[in-house]
């Protein structure tokens, strides 16, 4: 369904000339002041609104200041339409919660720039995880989607937190928000330093996050990862439980239950070895994967580096997975 554009400006003329420009890939509203425009928004619930600044009854500055008022439209994205030379609207319009100008006589392939960039914005915010800002699973899916069609070499890392739950027990959800945004923050620090441009991170949602890179970066990144979060941690913790190396809570029976401090779980999924056709075959390896890390104790990755489905994890991983698995269980706190 096309997105629905409001138009509102007391000049048939320039009206026309938008709708010319934007009828071809937008539905097209038109309030030829600025009371009719306000009516319209109530009625047709506009996806986004041109607005110009000088009009007979109420000004632009006026209606996007009642817009922005309400609550069912603070978020509506305005675009203000001023003369040329008017800086000082434009600062205005954007110091009211304008999103976005055009000067008049515009340019059709900025103006529809602008809309379109707009679009992508939101849709990007409608997506992102809102305490991560972080894309989630309609992106998550649609980037390893991508690569697959493309026949990309690619590697996905599917990232949890261990012992998360007992964690937010006993420090509170707020704490536990924190280490979310901590993770989400090392994630992106260290596929920015170690990844490739077009590398992505995701949010599934709690405690569970994807990276997208390729084969050849993948053990880096997660190594990186690792070494940063265990450090990092340590800080959201008591002195007295980073002492001790664990955290004590009650269960549900009012039993005691002793936990390790948290640490971080990397399941590293790769078409180096065998065809991957689908985002489902991608995450039913990423399950096989993260039942094997559950058996080991501390901050660990691994790697899926079987042909097929059927064969058995038993099969030895790299030399140098295998002594960074050995050096960080030396090092579990």
């Amino acid at each position: 369904m096309a997105k629905k554009i409001l138009i509102i400006d007391d000049s048939p003329f320039f009206r026309g000339q938008l709708r010319l420009s934007l009828s071809r890939d937008y539905d097209i509203i038109e309030g030829g002041t600025g009371a009719e425009g306000l009516e319209l928004v109530k009625k047709e619930k506009p996806d986004l609104v041109l607005l110009d600044v000088v009009m007979p009854d109420y000004s632009g500055f006026e209606i996007c200041r009642i817009l922005r008022d309400s609550e069912s439209n603070n978020l509506m994205p305005i675009i203000m339409i001023t003369s040329q030379d008017a800086q000082e609207d434009i600062l205005i319009g954007l110091e009211l919660g304008a999103d976005d100008y055009v000067k008049k006589p515009f340019n059709e392939r900025e103006l529809l720039s602008r809309i379109k960039n707009i679009f992508k914005r939101i849709d990007r915010n409608r997506n992102a995880n809102p305490l991560t800002g972080l894309n989630g699973n309609l992106e998550i899916q649609r980037d390893i989607q991508s690569r697959i069609a493309k026949g990309l070499a690619f590697a996905v890392i599917y990232v949890d937190l261990d012992n998360f739950k007992a964690y937010n027990d006993v420090y509170g959800f707020s704490n536990g928000d924190r280490i979310i945004v901590l993770t989400a923050d090392i994630l992106k620090d260290q596929v920015s330093l170690f990844g490739n441009p077009d590398d992505f991170v995701g949010h599934i949602g709690g405690d569970d996050f994807i990276m997208v890179t390729t084969p050849d970066k993948a053990e880096k990144i997660c190594q990186e990862v690792i070494d940063e979060f265990d450090e990092k941690v340590l800080g959201f913790y008591n002195e007295e439980d980073r002492e001790k190396g664990c955290i004590v809570t009650k269960n549900r029976k009012d039993e005691t239950d002793t936990f390790p401090l948290m640490s971080i779980s990397l399941a590293i999924v790769t078409n180096e070895n065998r065809e991957i056709r689908t985002f489902v075959e991608v995450g039913d390896i990423a399950s096989d994967v993260k039942k094997k890390l559950k058996t080991m104790p501390g901050s660990n990755y691994f790697k899926d580096r079987r042909s097929d489905a059927h064969e058995s994890f038993e099969a030895p991983i790299s030399k140098e997975a295998t002594d960074f698995q050995h050096a960080r269980t030396e090092h579990t706190y």
